[in-house]
């Protein structure tokens, strides 16, 4: 018969394994978060992903008063600095990539339209980049 002590001490971790499993975490987080956001941010001069503009509500256009294409352009250069960002300060540009997708979501809700992505960016934001954001000090990848 297995007693919860023994189940404790199979499931013991080591110290040294614990690490590895925090650096190994935020490394594929660091990866994600600086890549998605530079493949994205490109993306914007290109389509070829996706037609981005489509995801501009026109109160954004009528509160900044460029064009729909200029405006994407904007934004594909601030979602690749983001990204080099979160490659050069893991935790600051985490912060930065989740209140990206904080507000891109907060734009969709307020247009109401594509509420899936809106809630696809908050999940995202609160769950991965807010975790790189806390995880990075453990694994001294300030």
């Amino acid at each position: 018969m297995t007693t919860d002590s023994s189940l404790a001490a199979k499931a013991a971790v080591s110290p040294q394994t614990e690490a590895r499993q925090l650096h190994s975490t935020q490394t594929l987080l660091k990866y994600l978060f600086a890549i998605v956001p530079i493949v994205a941010g490109a993306d914007k001069f290109t389509n070829l992903l996706t037609s981005w503009q489509r995801y501009l509500s026109p109160l954004a256009l009528k509160l900044v008063p460029v064009s729909a294409p200029t405006f994407m352009h904007v934004v594909g250069v601030i979602e690749i600095i983001a990204g080099i960002l979160v490659f050069v300060k893991p935790r600051l540009g985490a912060w930065v990539v989740m209140a990206w997708l904080l507000a891109i979501a907060l734009q969709l809700l307020l247009w109401g339209q594509f509420l899936d992505v809106a809630v696809r960016d908050i999940v995202i934001a609160l769950s991965g980049a807010l975790t790189l954001a806390r995880l990075t000090p453990l694994t001294d990848g300030k």
